[in-house]
């Protein structure tokens, strides 16, 4: 049995973010400016800058601004970075204003175009090019102050892991704007540090981040923001009947782990909403019996970025005090191949009762989904979130960068809306009767697996239903794809761990408490 006594329950590498602040004049920013960040837009006649009350500049430096980009040839289009040096303002700067040593121009495209994503992604951008800086000061807030200040965080992350030097961005993004708004800045700054938590714990390495290390880690983040912390060990899974969990853990030398997590708002009464969460918490994948090709495996310390979302949004609820209650359901365990592992043909029973023929060791993740669904329905919740790095068949039909959403039709499709308004852009999947037939066993209540290769995103759903109590409004959110960045990053979207889908959930929480 791997040693599990380490009473270090923190991660070892975390990932940077910039410090963020709004202010609205230039006479609030201290010292001076390593980067001034303008927007640009192409317009029908070639280069446009915001001008009017939309501009934090004046008539004089807009002009001005505007020859000089011109004449390195910038037009405003989607993506483009045009730098230039700070000095080219300074003559129409007041005596008080800072020093600028660079200027960024971002285009932004047609301007009546423009939406809170683009400018996210503009922001994330921007701060990914300027790279290592004291000050970043940017006056793409003047269009959406939080949609740029949140761009600016998430695209500065930088994880730099165990190296031995480490990767330097932005120490601090101002975000200039007409009218500062402190609320505003502190929404902004709670759901950054909530996906830069997830992010972190995804890019963790699974010799750092094993069940039972990883469950510690949960309970210190979770004590430390005032919630309710149980974790359950692996003989009180397996005393209580968690047939899933610790079929998938039996493979491996760390020991599964179910944590659960109760956040209730300081006002909490019997009118709030009941909101379930649950997050598939893989440790690592091999595959177990049915092991994967070694090609790449070593991406397969992502597949607890459900366990990582649903945690993160949690802490994010006590730190913007939303006015719902919480309680997160996370499984844990490590899917490896050994002679006490889980075998083709071995059928489990789950908490609950209802059992399962495993046909392949490799569909681990809705087993010790299984447990947890069943295990958070006791609490009769209104409302069940659970989302899972589950299926390749979710890359097959959306690619790699849109989660697919099922569940109950009506929720299903308000969790979809508020996804894409919040840039993560989920989209809403069916869950055909005849793909749920495919599951029947002879000699079990259901099988893991269908025979066929089809359809096999919404299979997984119909699997997960099966556990959800009858009145529930339930969703699964499958982000195999979309939770991790296997390929170069873009906009506000870093390599690796992206913390998708955190802010959905934050988002739904939020409309659940209206």
């Amino acid at each position: 049995m791997a040693d599990t006594s380490s009473t270090d329950f923190t991660l070892v590498s975390r990932g940077t973010l910039p410090e963020l602040r709004m202010v609205g004049s230039w006479s609030d920013i201290d010292g001076s400016i390593d980067v001034f960040i303008v927007p640009a837009f192409q317009g029908e006649n070639g280069l446009e800058l915001a001008g009017g009350p939309a501009s934090v500049l004046t008539s004089e430096q807009e002009i001005e601004l505007w020859k000089w980009l011109t004449s390195v040839g910038a037009q405003g289009t989607v993506g483009e970075m045009t730098f230039l040096p700070g000095e080219i303002l300074a003559s129409e700067q007041e005596d008080n204003s800072p020093e600028i040593t660079r200027i960024l121009a971002v285009g932004l495209g047609n301007a009546e175009d423009l939406s809170d994503e683009d400018i996210r992604q503009a922001a994330g951008a921007a701060s990914r090019r300027v790279g290592k800086a004291e000050t970043a000061v940017s006056s793409l807030g003047i269009f959406d102050p939080e949609a740029a200040l949140l761009g600016h965080a998430l695209g500065a992350y930088a994880y730099s892991g165990q190296k031995a030097e480490a990767k330097e961005t932005i120490g601090k993004v101002v975000a200039l704007v007409s009218e500062p708004d402190q609320d505003a800045l502190a929404r902004v700054t709670a759901i950054a540090e909530s996906v830069a938590f997830a992010r972190d714990l995804v890019n963790a390495p699974a010799n750092d981040l094993y069940p039972a290390r990883y469950a510690e880690i949960i309970r210190a983040e979770a004590t430390a923001a005032g919630l309710e912390v149980e974790i359950l060990d692996e003989k009180q899974l397996e005393d209580q009947g968690f047939g899933g969990i610790v079929g998938v853990g039996k493979g491996s030398q760390y020991p599964p782990r179910l944590v659960r997590v109760t956040y209730s708002p300081s006002d909490a009464n019997s009118d709030l909403s009941k909101v379930a969460l649950v997050g598939k918490g893989i440790t690592f994948d091999t595959g177990g019996i049915s092991l994967k090709p070694g090609a790449k495996m070593w991406d397969m310390i992502m597949d607890m970025g459900g366990s990582a979302a649903v945690i993160a949004a949690t802490l994010a609820a006590a730190k913007l005090q939303i006015n719902t209650q919480v309680t997160a359901t996370i499984p844990i365990a490590e899917n490896m191949p050994s002679g006490t592992a889980t075998r083709p043909g071995d059928i489990l029973r789950h908490y609950g009762g209802l059992t399962t023929e495993v046909l392949n060791t490799d569909a681990e993740g809705r087993l010790i989904l299984a447990d947890a669904i069943a295990r958070a329905c006791e609490d009769e919740p209104d409302y069940l979130i659970e989302t899972a790095t589950l299926t390749g068949a979710q890359m097959v039909a959306l690619g790699d960068r849109t989660p697919g959403i099922m569940g109950s039709a009506a929720f299903r499709d308000r969790v979809t809306v508020l996804s894409q308004e919040v840039g993560e852009n989920g989209w809403p999947m069916p869950l055909p009767t005849e793909l749920g037939e495919a599951l029947k066993s002879d000699v079990a209540d259901l099988r893991n697996i269908s025979n066929s290769r089809f359809g096999g995103m919404s299979v997984a759903g119909h699997y997960l239903s099966n556990f959800v109590s009858e009145g529930v409004e339930w969703v699964h959110i499958d982000v195999a794809g979309p939770a991790y960045n296997t390929g170069s990053a873009y906009g506000y979207t870093p390599k690796r761990a992206t913390g998708v889908p955190v802010r959905t959930i934050i988002a739904v929480l939020e409309d659940l408490a209206k």
